[in-house]
């Protein structure tokens, strides 16, 4: 059974499909990200359906992406040859708009024998509604078949024979040095039959893949990458792409649902929602990249999933702006490796969140400061949320880390208070907008002073006002513009942390109560906090080799998931992790600005706008470098 960090991603921008080593396709969600499953073997070994290319006498495997794309390469050496399996989810651009491309909702899989001759199976067998059910399997012709199921439909199509058992399709095919086979899983729905006109033929199976190429590359392209690990900065960027819901500009934290935290443990979620918190921060990493379009598409989504009152903000959304995402278990698998329960839809919906009117004000802040314009319906909407921080700092909530226990004065929601107050005023003075200027910084300097005083009581930031747990949350003191990385209070904070949440660069979020039984592996976001605190205090040598060791708890083709077992180093949790890929791109973002000059170690920074600053920087020098060689 493939294990967590086994998987590889291809996606289309409108759901995504995970591929084991081994070659099986173990979870794909067609026609979006948050549809009921078709093949979800990942949580049910036994029934949750697969669509597997096995070829025989396996010696070794090797994977790759090709250069630039989101297009998997799998090469197995056999004992009588080589195959080369490519696998992607076809997808074509119409235009620079992300929302402006086509996905044919399908998994397009090419057999090539390298050399020698290969005999190799093949079993499409979904399960629909998250395995609950077979569908009907039938044969159309000898090379295309049909299962059928509730609404769902997949259409199947070979370039080589089929045949039809009565739960699956199969196929046993021999292939010869040079020679070449396709097979495709097409999704539909249902009442919808596939006209003979509308099969695929070899010569549209290779024109698929053509265009899928084509569109990475053209996208991967336009990525501005100064930074160390280029080729894993580069990966990053791509799967974070393949996280966007291109109808919409939504962005999910994760393609999958219930991949454990620990493994027999109960801390199983849904992930194939957008957080506020989650979208702007990935928004922000894409965009230091010089990806605009992606957080143009991701405002108007925005301002369209918000429009209303901003008292009505939500912490997270569905990807077409749904509001009501019921928890609900699904008491028929048993879960990754015996991890039960299986859940979707997500209960922290409802939950209160002072973090995220931070996130999206500092969105906009960037935004704005990089050129982009704020409406006066923007502003409106703006102004609703920092009235409400400044009447709501002083409450409870559940924070960052979505605790299902009772409500605390987490440092990391104060934190994120008084920077969607600062960055308010910062937007108003310096667009000349109208606002209550003085009454925002206020509050915002007593939100300071309440920080403040706390730290200082214990001399550093712990989790919540008056508690004595650390949390590495707090390690966003310096990064959010409070404090200098030189202060006391953030040595102290940082030395506390490595003393007790870290196991050489992995660093867990905090050990304090939080409603849940059980634990959970070292989380990687916590990681690249504790990296990017060690950049800017001037830390190099330090942060140059935890960056290293981080690197290796990717796996084989770049992927990281949203936790590591520090005692054995296996993945943990949803996969791929969106916050996991941000978090690399901008720490080392940060680490090639230090070892370039362009920090000034002790300084208070706001990292994400320092970052945005030096995008704009050397946007700039490439327009003068330009200017230069045509004159």
């Amino acid at each position: 059974m493939n294990r967590i960090g086994d998987f590889a991603l291809i996606g289309d921008c409108h759901s995504a499909a995970l591929v084991g080593r081994d070659g099986s396709i173990e979870w794909t969600c067609f026609p979006r990200f948050d549809a009921p499953a078709q093949f979800c073997r990942v949580l049910d070994a036994e029934r949750g359906g697969a669509f597997a290319v096995s070829p025989e006498a396996v010696l070794d495997t090797h994977r790759r992406y090709v250069e630039g794309t989101n297009v998997l390469e799998t090469t197995f050496r056999c004992e009588s040859g080589t195959l080369e399996v490519t696998d992607c989810m076809p997808v074509r651009s119409e235009g620079r708009d992300p929302r402006r491309m086509q996905a044919r909702h399908s998994i397009l899989r090419r057999l090539r024998c390298v050399e020698g001759d290969i005999d190799v199976r093949i079993a499409v067998e979904p399960r629909f509604e998250y395995g609950r059910f077979v569908p009907h399997f039938r044969l159309t012709s000898e090379e295309t078949a049909e299962a059928v199921g509730g609404p769902d439909a997949i259409h199947i199509t070979a370039t080589r024979l089929l045949d039809e058992e009565r739960d699956r399709v199969r196929a046993r095919w021999h292939l010869r040095a040079g020679e070449s086979a396709w097979i495709e899983a097409a999704w539909g729905p249902s009442h919808r039959l596939r006209l003979p006109d509308e099969v695929p033929t070899r010569a549209d199976f290779e024109q698929l893949l053509e265009e899928t190429i084509t569109f990475w590359r053209e996208w991967s392209d336009r990525c501005v990458v100064e930074a160390e690990k280029v080729d894993t900065v580069r990966r990053s960027a791509l799967t974070l792409k393949a996280l966007t819901y291109a109808p919409t500009g939504a962005i999910v934290a994760a393609p999958t649902t219930s991949l454990p935290e620990e493994i027999g443990g109960e801390r199983n979620w849904d992930y194939r929602y957008t957080w506020i918190r989650d979208g702007t921060l990935t928004l922000i990493s894409l965009f230091a990249l010089g990806i605009r379009e992606e957080a143009e598409a991701f405002k108007f989504w925005m301002e369209r999933t918000s429009a209303g009152r901003p008292e009505d903000l939500q912490i997270m959304y569905g990807i077409s702006g749904e509001r009501w995402l019921p928890e609900l278990v699904l008491d028929h698998l048993p879960g990754h490796r015996d991890s039960a329960p299986v859940r979707i839809g997500n209960g922290a919906a409802k939950q209160r969140q002072l973090d995220c009117y931070g996130q999206l004000i500092q969105s906009a802040f960037l935004f704005a400061k990089a050129g982009g314009r704020i409406t006066p319906d923007n502003w409106n909407f703006l102004v609703g949320l920092a009235e409400i921080v400044s009447t709501s700092w002083r409450e409870p909530d559940q924070g960052i880390w979505e605790v299902r226990d009772e409500p605390r004065h987490f440092v990391h929601s104060k934190l994120n208070c008084w920077a969607a107050l600062d960055r308010a005023v910062r937007i108003a003075a310096t667009r000349k907008l109208p606002a209550p200027i003085a009454q925002w910084e206020t509050e915002r300097d007593a939100l300071r002073e309440y920080l403040l005083s706390d730290a200082e009581s214990r001399g550093w930031f712990a989790q919540s006002v008056g508690a004595d747990a650390p949390d590495a949350s707090a390690l966003l003191v310096p990064a959010m513009g409070l404090l200098p990385t030189s202060h006391p209070l953030v040595q102290r904070t940082i030395e506390v942390v490595r003393s007790e949440l870290c196991h050489g660069a992995l660093v867990h979020r905090y050990r304090a109560p939080d409603g849940l039984e059980g634990g959970e592996g070292a989380f990687l976001l916590c990681s690249y906090w504790l990296l990017d605190c060690l950049i800017y205090c001037g830390r190099l040598d330090e942060a140059d080799a935890m960056l290293d060791e981080l690197q290796g708890y990717a796996n084989d083709v770049g992927l990281w998931a949203e936790e590591v077992d520090p005692a054995t180093g296996e993945a943990l949790g949803n996969f791929p992790q969106a916050f996991t890929h941000m978090a690399h791109i901008t720490s080392s973002l940060h680490l090639q600005a230090a070892k370039g000059g362009d920090i000034d170690f002790g300084a208070t920074y706001d990292y994400a706008e320092h970052a945005v600053d030096r995008l704009l920087s050397a946007g700039r020098r490439l327009a003068t470098a330009g200017e230069v060689r045509g004159g």
